[in-house]
């Protein structure tokens, strides 16, 4: 059977329960519980999807997640799905949540923090590559390579997030939702270091300094 979802309305209220693959189709709003995850350093985790993921296949992001069952909360599918995807079982915090417009259909993100300590066991079938990335590194790439839609907006937010890190409060006038503002300012703050790194390209298994 189909994976079930519930259908919701621009205000994320329940409406019912149908097939995933019948959202994407009719183009129904439903709910997605993602998490960006941080290491010890703060750096942020950086994955490539699969290319046998049915959903944007070889593409980077910056979410693990995926979508809320019937009944369940964001928080409860963000635990669910980072044991699923990444085999860890870390404390999930709930950040904000918006309807994205882009990709293949409308869906509500549910997006979370969490800090991952233990050893990551990605699951094959849904991750390609992963690697750890700062600030900084991550906004000098994230318009220039293939980043999940949804990914890439829901980034800005979190870098600008009332709840989230401190940059916001480093910012200097209107920058909403400029990454490579933030970029630019953490690099200032931390001195640029990227040159010895880069993403891999899709079907290469190098790996780049940041990963370690």
């Amino acid at each position: 059977m189909s994976e079930l979802v519930e259908h919701v309305d621009e205000q994320d209220r329940v409406l019912g329960v149908v097939e995933r693959g019948e959202a994407e189709r009719q183009h129904w709003p439903h709910r997605i519980a993602t998490t960006i995850c941080r290491d010890r350093a703060g750096r942020i985790l950086v994955l490539r999807r699969s290319q046998m993921h049915s959903r944007f296949p070889g593409y980077y992001d910056v979410m693990v997640g995926g979508a809320v069952d019937v009944g369940e909360s964001y928080e409860e599918a963000a635990s669910r799905e980072l044991s699923e995807e990444l085999g860890v079982r870390v404390p999930v915090r709930f950040m904000f949540k918006f309807l994205c417009r882009e990709g293949i259909s409308p869906v509500w993100f549910g997006v979370h923090e969490a800090v991952v300590t233990e050893p990551l066991i990605p699951d094959p079938g849904e991750i390609a590559w992963q690697g750890w990335l700062t600030e900084a590194e991550l906004c000098e790439v994230v318009d220039q390579r293939l980043f999940v839609p949804g990914g890439r907006k829901a980034l800005r937010r979190y870098l600008q997030s009332e709840t989230g890190p401190a940059v916001k409060r480093r910012l200097p006038g209107d920058v909403s939702g400029d990454c490579d503002a933030v970029g630019v300012i953490s690099l200032v703050v931390r001195l640029r270091r990227i040159s010895s790194w880069r993403l891999p390209v899709a079907g290469s298994g190098r790996s780049m300094a940041a990963q370690s």
